[in-house]
């Protein structure tokens, strides 16, 4: 992998572990369909991939249910989940490393900016980051190639080969290959090493130590 001068980072498991206010909201909105989850373990899979396409593939919602979900999902998430949330140990100092070396850094998340953003600036991670880029309120923007493309406009960046996409589930890895960008999955967050593997991540970090060595030998 040679030097970049831009890397992409996925948010949810990859910055921070949601786990607890993504799957408290799933809980919370199911309950309106008379869906009653005590396990909120079994509802980990919502974690990484686009909020509607999660109720259609494990819930079989159609689009009129998926639209109500994710109202219920949002009234929970909005007050309390987006803050039961925490950084990943070491994600911090990483940032602030790369950061100062002079590298741009980007979030590139399937989450609503408006989310993002607040998540990012509750940490003080914000500061970090010179832009935010993920899906809009109404679903659109929710496809993590469209997520990346948006960034990459927006930014006026063309070569994609100064950027590395840094995620923890496949479809930030497949998002990435589709526009041709390098990546590394790490296995800290919600996806395993097959997952990873079998979609062609250019390079796999176990922990935030692995993953700083990578970047630091990218930067």
């Amino acid at each position: 992998m040679k030097d970049k001068k831009y890397i992409l980072f996925d948010l949810d498991g990859t910055l921070t572990d949601p786990k607890t206010g993504i799957t408290k909201s799933v809980q919370y909105s199911l309950k309106a369909f008379d869906i009653h989850v005590t396990d909120i373990d079994s509802l980990i899979s919502f974690i990484g991939p686009p909020l509607r396409d999660s109720y259609k593939k494990y819930y079989g919602f159609n689009d009129e249910k998926v639209e109500n979900a994710v109202v219920k999902y949002r009234e929970y998430f909005s007050e309390k989940g987006i803050f039961e949330n925490t950084p990943y140990q070491g994600i911090d100092t990483m940032l602030e490393n790369l950061h100062n070396a002079g590298k741009y850094l980007i979030v590139a998340t399937s989450k609503p900016v408006v989310y993002a953003e607040k998540i990012l600036k509750h940490f003080n991670l914000h500061q970090y980051f010179c832009f935010i880029s993920g899906s809009e309120l109404d679903g659109r923007r929710s496809k993590k190639s469209e997520v990346l493309r948006y960034a990459l406009e927006n930014m006026n960046i063309s070569e994609h080969e100064e950027c590395v996409m840094v995620g923890d589930r496949e479809h930030d890895i497949i998002g990435a290959k589709e526009i041709g960008m390098e990546s590394i999955g790490v296995l800290y967050g919600y996806g395993d090493f097959f997952e990873l593997k079998s979609v062609g991540a250019t390079l796999i970090a176990e922990n935030v130590n692995d993953l700083t060595k990578m970047l630091v030998s990218v930067v």
